[in-house]
C-alpha cells in the first residue's frame, strides 16, 4: 500500500503526517520548538533546532505507521509562512536565528517609505507594508549581521522561507539541496510581483535584496528533488508539494472554486476566499495573494485576512498569566460563566492585522470590574478570536460582494465547541469543521500527491471532504450588534495607546 507524506513546519512546532490514498491519518508524530524573545517585539527562532526536530518527527510518524521512507509516493512541505531564514550554503549552519512573522523589530525601517512608494509595493505584491512579510527581514540581517554580508560577498549565503530551508536539507543540504520556494510563499515577501509571479527587480531595490540569495520560484505542485537517501528518509521519495501554511489548509479543505472560503486558527487566524484567476485588490484592509498553483496550470489568487494573535492569546494566560495549565482548560473555564462581565480583551501583542495593520497598537484589557474573574477573562479572550476573525470576514464580504452563509474551519481551537458557538452567534452564520480538522497538512499532501498521480485530480479530492461538526447561530441580531459595536469600542483603545 502506497502512502503519502506531508511535513508541517508550524509557529510553535513541527509535525510529520502520513495520509493513505482516502486522506486517512495512518502515522504522526509532532515536536515543540523554542520560542526566542530577545526583546520587546522580537521574535526568533533557532532553524538548526526546527531541522533537527524536522528528522526526530519524521521517523517518529514512520515507526508509529510502521512502514519506511520507501513507501512514501511523495512528500509535501507546509510552513509557516514569512518567518525568515539565512544560511550558508558552504557550512549547513543558519547565519543567525530565524526571523518570525510575528516579529515587529522592521516596522521603522518600513515608515522610511514615502507615500509613493508603499502604493507601488501594495500595488505590485498584493500586501500592506508590514514588518510581518518576509522582504525586511531579509533587510535587517544585511544590515545587522556581518556572518551574513560575508556570506553574501563570498558567494554562499541563501535567504528563504522556512519551505526553501527545508527543502534544501530534505534534498542533500551541503552535498547538493537545492534553493526552490513556491508561489505562495513568495507572495508572502513583498518581493514577488503578484502578476509575473516572479522577483521583481524594482522590489528588491527598494529592499537591497541582492537576487542571488533568492530561492527560485515554482509552483505549488511539481516534483522538486529527492530527499537524501542518506537522510531522513533512509530512501530517495519525491518532494512533490510546497505551499504556506494557510493556502495549504485551503487546499486541504478543497476550496477550488472562486468564492469558497476558509478560516484556519493557529496561532494566529487566517482567513482566505478564492477569487480564481483574477487578482482582487482589496478596498478593506484586506491581503491579495496566490492561493495556490498546480504544475503549469494558471495560478489561482485569493483575498486575505490575517489575525496576528488568536491561539498564542490562549498560550498568554498559560504561560505568561498561569491561569490555566494547558489550552484545554479553555473551554471549561470559559464555560463556568454565561458571559465576560463586559470584559473584553484585544491581544495586540504584535499590533493589529487585518483589516487595521496598526503596528504600534498595543493589547489592552477593558471593562474590568471587581466582579471580573480569571473565567470571565478566558472568556473574554475567546470572545476575541470570534471577533477578530468576523473583522476580517466583513472586509472579505466587502471586497468580494458575495455575502456569506457559512465558514469552513480548520486547525486546533476548532476543538473548542464553546469558541465555535460564540463564532457562529457573533458572525450570525453556520459554522462547518470538516472530519479532518488538520488540514494544513493534508493540503500539502494533497499538493505532492496530486504531482505524482497519487490522485488523479481536484474532483477525487472533493470527494474525499466530510463535515463532522456544524454548528449554528443562537444569538439575536440585536445581541450581535451590541457586542460588535463594545469590541470596536474596544478597539479604539488599542488604537488611542498609540
Amino acid at each position: 500500500m502506497a502512502y503519502i507524506g506531508s511535513l508541517d513546519q508550524g509557529t510553535s512546532s513541527t509535525r510529520f503526517m502520513i495520509f493513505d490514498g482516502e486522506g486517512k491519518v495512518v502515522g504522526q508524530h509532532q515536536l515543540e520548538h523554542r520560542q526566542i524573545l530577545p526583546q520587546a517585539g522580537w521574535v526568533e527562532h533557532d532553524a538548526a533546532e526546527i531541522w533537527n526536530r524536522t528528522k526526530e518527527v519524521i521517523a517518529g510518524a514512520l515507526k508509529q505507521a510502521d512502514i519506511l521512507g520507501s513507501d512514501l509516493d511523495a512528500i509535501g512541505i507546509t510552513n509557516q509562512r514569512e518567518t525568515t531564514v539565512a544560511w550558508d550554503v558552504s557550512t549547513g549552519h543558519p547565519l543567525h536565528n530565524a526571523i518570525v512573522w510575528q516579529d515587529t523589530r522592521t516596522a521603522d525601517f518600513l515608515e522610511t517609505f514615502d507615500v509613493e512608494t508603499k502604493k507601488a509595493i501594495t500595488f505590485k505584491t498584493g500586501l500592506a507594508i508590514a514588518p510581518y512579510f518576509a522582504g525586511s527581514k531579509m533587510r535587517w540581517f544585511i544590515e545587522n549581521v556581518p556572518a551574513v554580508t560575508n556570506a553574501i560577498a563570498k558567494g554562499t549565503a541563501r535567504f528563504g522561507t522556512i519551505d526553501s530551508w527545508l527543502l534544501w536539507n530534505l534534498s542533500g543540504g551541503t552535498q547538493g539541496g537545492v534553493h526552490f520556494t513556491d508561489v505562495t510563499n513568495a507572495s508572502r515577501t513583498l518581493l514577488m510581483n503578484l502578476e509575473t509571479l516572479q522577483w521583481d527587480d524594482e522590489l528588491l531595490s527598494y529592499f537591497g535584496i541582492p537576487r542571488a540569495v533568492l530561492p527560485e520560484i515554482k509552483s505549488s505542485s511539481e516534483k522538486y528533488a529527492m530527499t537524501d537517501p542518506h537522510g531522513p528518509f533512509g530512501s530517495a521519495v519525491p518532494i512533490a508539494g510546497i505551499l504556506g501554511d494557510q493556502h495549504a489548509a485551503m487546499v486541504g479543505q478543497v476550496c477550488f472554486e472562486r468564492g469558497e472560503s476558509k478560516t484556519t486558527y493557529g496561532t494566529g487566524n487566517f482567513a482566505l476566499l478564492n477569487t480564481g484567476t483574477e487578482i482582487v485588490r482589496s478596498k478593506n484592509g484586506l491581503l491579495t495573494t496566490v492561493c495556490y498553483q498546480f504544475g503549469n496550470q494558471p495560478a489561482m489568487y485569493a483575498l486575505e485576512g490575517s489575525v496576528a494573535v488568536t491561539g498564542s492569546a490562549i498560550q498568554w494566560l498559560r504561560d505568561q498569566l498561569g491561569i490555566i495549565s494547558n489550552a484545554a482548560e479553555t473551554e471549561n473555564l470559559a464555560s463556568s460563566v454565561t458571559d465576560t462581565a463586559g470584559v473584553y480583551f484585544v491581544p495586540a501583542f504584535s499590533g493589529l492585522f487585518a483589516p487595521y495593520w496598526r503596528n504600534d497598537a498595543r493589547g489592552v484589557i477593558v471593562g474590568l470590574t471587581r466582579a471580573a474573574t480569571k473565567a470571565h477573562l478566558a472568556r473574554a479572550a475567546l470572545e476575541a478570536i470570534c471577533y477578530q476573525t468576523r473583522d476580517v470576514m466583513d472586509a472579505m464580504v466587502a471586497d468580494s460582494g458575495v455575502p456569506m452563509s457559512e465558514m469552513r474551519v480548520d486547525g486546533g481551537i476548532t476543538a473548542n465547541s464553546l469558541c465555535m458557538q460564540m463564532q457562529a452567534d457573533i458572525m450570525g452564520i453556520d459554522i462547518t469543521r470538516p472530519l479532518i480538522t488538520e488540514t494544513t497538512a493534508l493540503g500539502a499532501a494533497y499538493a505532492a500527491g496530486l504531482a505524482v498521480g497519487f490522485w488523479k485530480n481536484t474532483d477525487e479530492l472533493k470527494k474525499q471532504w466530510k463535515q463532522s461538526r456544524r454548528w449554528s447561530p443562537t444569538s439575536t441580531p440585536e445581541n450581535r450588534a451590541k457586542g460588535y459595536a463594545e469590541w470596536k469600542k474596544a478597539i479604539e483603545r488599542t488604537l488611542n495607546w498609540a
